[in-house]
């Protein structure tokens, strides 16, 4: 497990992970410009409450690309047995 210098909101963090450094600088830029979207957008809020705020909006982008896939999943399910049935009846 490496340790990878990262900075969010003017703070430098040391996170242990494996991922690789270029990953953890796009995941650190993401939450940035989130908490850049949440402070232009409200005022007087703590650190700790955009903090919150984030987090619960990646959470919510997070769900619902999940349920994006599986909506996707679904769709490509239905699709690939009915292009099967199409093959299946055509072979009989």
């Amino acid at each position: 497990m490496k340790q990878i210098k990262v900075k969010i909101y003017d703070q430098e963090y040391v996170i242990k992970s494996d991922e690789s450094a270029e990953q953890l600088n796009r995941i650190a830029d993401y939450v940035n410009d989130k908490l850049k979207e949440i402070e232009e957008n409200t005022e007087g809020l703590s650190e700790k409450k955009m903090a919150i705020l984030v987090a619960l909006n990646i959470a919510s982008e997070y769900f619902l690309a999940i349920k994006e896939r599986d909506e996707l999943s679904v769709n490509i399910r239905q699709r690939t047995e009915a292009l099967l049935n199409n093959i299946e009846s055509v072979m009989d």
